[in-house]
Parts: structure tokens; sequence; C-alpha cells
């Protein structure tokens, strides 16, 4: 896309509020030039917290605290949380928490909350939302639960399965009206929001 057709679109600059690459690939669909931020932000759910609560909360939080540093950029903060009994899931980390997870999704219907918060600090703009995708998985033996964590990896992946990927075999179903929020970036809630913070889009 020549330059001057990307100034018509984006007149601040654009700051991603993650280091995820999920979300870096996901947002780089919509062609516009970024640069990512790690926000420090502390996750740790607070008390009675839900997790679509907890999704929002963070996920403004992230793109607060990078829009604090960045004053006149547009910036976007998201986080996800699975929901599985009213309780929320984290990134396994290891192939032992990753198999545990697998075992309690097996079978079961539950629920990705993925938030999206967009800030400009000059522009006074904030506003936040949440995609929630519903996901139901097949009836999961131990054997396939191995093969899929040794082929896939998922450990930095909140729930362990990336339907991206091979984690997509796991699933019976998905219902959503947003399908990326499941990878990590929920785009269309998101074009919402770069529209309405002034963003030139398609």
């Amino acid at each position: 896309m020549p330059d001057s057709l990307v100034a018509e679109r984006l007149l601040r600059p654009l700051i991603l509020g993650s280091t995820s690459r999920y979300r870096r690939e996901l947002l780089s669909r919509l062609q516009l030039p970024f640069e990512t931020v790690s926000p420090e932000v502390d996750e740790t759910p607070l008390p009675g917290e839900t997790p679509l609560d907890l999704s929002l909360r963070l996920s403004r939080a992230k793109a607060l605290a990078v829009a604090a540093l960045h004053p006149g950029a547009i910036v976007i903060g998201s986080d996800q949380v699975p929901e599985l009994d009213g309780q929320p899931l984290s990134k396994p980390g290891t192939h032992e928490r990753a198999t545990e997870q697998l075992r309690q999704m097996s079978g079961r219907q539950m629920n990705f909350h993925t938030g999206v918060c967009v800030s400009c600090v000059e522009t006074g703009f904030t506003e936040a939302s949440v995609v929630t995708v519903q996901v139901r998985f097949r009836q999961l033996n131990d054997a396939e639960i191995e093969r899929y964590l040794r082929a896939e990896q998922p450990y930095d992946c909140a729930g362990s399965a990336k339907s991206e990927g091979l984690g997509i075999a796991l699933l019976d179903a998905i219902v959503s009206d947003d399908p990326t929020a499941l990878i990590g970036l929920p785009l269309i809630r998101t074009c919402q929001l770069l529209r309405a913070a002034g963003v030139v889009l398609p």
C-alpha cells in the first residue's frame, strides 16, 4: 500500500500493547503500521472477580499502561481469559499442567472471554469491550491429548488449545460473532473501536 494511503488511514502512531505473536499476526491483517510494547500489568485476579470482568479489566489496564507512556499514540490492549465452571484458566506453562487442563475440558463446553481496549491520552478516548466465544471440546482420551501436546506444545496459550493450529481437531463446535477472538484479538470489535478512535479503515 502506498505511504500516502497509509497516512490517510492512520494519523497517529498505532501501538499494540502486547508482545503476543498471535495478536501481532492478527493485527497485521489490517495493513496498518504498528509497533508492539510490552505492558507492565499484574494479571492476578481480584477476589470474586469473574473471568469476563478479569479479561475486561486487564485489557483496559494494558492499554492504559502503554498509553500513559505514549500519549500521542492510539494503543490497543487485549487479554483473554478462558472460563470453566466459573473459574479462569491460565497459561499452563508446563506439559503436566496442559495435560490436566485438557482433561478437565474434555467433553465440556466452555467460554473464552477476550477483552480489547483502545485508548489515546491526547484525545481522551478510551473504549473497551469483551467478546465471548463458546467452545465445545470432543471427548478426549489421554493418547489424543499427549499426541496433541507433543505436536503443538501450546504451553503459552491460555486453556492449552490453539484453534488456529492442530487444536481445531480437539473441538466439536465454536460459536462466535467474532471468530478471531478465540486466537487472541477480536478483529471485528477492534476495527469498530479503531474507527471510533479516528482510524480510517475500509
